[in-house]
């Protein structure tokens, strides 16, 4: 079968546009999923019983049903519940933090774990209240640690993201979806489509490892 180059070459301005989407909701996600997942650590983590509760809570919900129930549930179900239909682009951007931030939340855990406990019992000894240890001294080496799994976080975004197509949001995927609508070829943009997704993973992967070495993770 032979490719319409032309077809794909004219096709390519409408998928950039739905690219940048996509980047933008994913960004947005991961950066709105830090905010969350960091407090939800926090709470995990917490001496607190109520919270530690709330934190597992929200992580297994979240962890343990699909992105496409979380989507629907905002765009679809809580409407009735407000009483006022809920724009699209919160809608995806609400479904995919929350998501992001149960990940986000284990990935900060987990990082703050592997730093050893004498540092928060030096911090304290110096006078320092437990959240300023955490702060000054535990956070900032924590953040090191979780730079390869916070991007890998980032490219499942990514690639995530593509379900907020359902919703009639004209990110990446369902810009292809328009275009097979009214060209048919859907060998050729779905290879198009595909490949603008290989090229932005691919980015963030090389940001990651720059990261890393910048930070010197390993």
């Amino acid at each position: 079968m032979d490719m319409n180059i032309e077809l794909i070459k004219s096709a390519i301005p409408l998928l950039i546009a739905g690219a940048g989407i996509t980047v933008e909701i994913t960004a947005l996600s991961v950066f709105f999923g830090m905010l969350i997942g960091i407090i939800v650590a926090l709470a995990r983590l917490s001496d607190v019983k109520v919270l530690r509760w709330l934190g597992n809570v929200y992580v297994d919900f979240i962890r343990g049903t699909p992105l496409l129930i979380q989507i629907f549930l905002v765009y679809f179900a809580l409407p009735s519940i407000i009483g006022s239909r809920v724009d699209a682009f919160f809608a995806a951007i609400s479904a995919c933090s929350i998501n992001s931030g149960a990940y986000v939340a284990e990935v900060f855990r987990g990082g703050i774990q592997s730093i050893d406990v004498g540092q928060m019992e030096a911090g304290r000894s110096l006078g320092m209240t437990w959240w300023q240890t955490m702060r000054y001294i535990i956070l900032p080496q924590a953040f090191k640690r979780i730079i390869p799994p916070l991007g890998n976080e980032f490219i499942a975004m990514l690639k995530d993201s593509s379900l907020v197509s359902v919703i009639g949001f004209e990110e990446l995927t369902r810009r292809g979806q328009l275009i097979i609508a009214r060209t048919y070829a859907s060998f050729e943009i779905w290879m198009a489509v595909a490949i603008m997704y290989l090229i932005l993973t691919f980015t963030v992967a090389r940001l990651t490892g720059i990261l890393e070495r910048k930070f010197d993770t390993k």
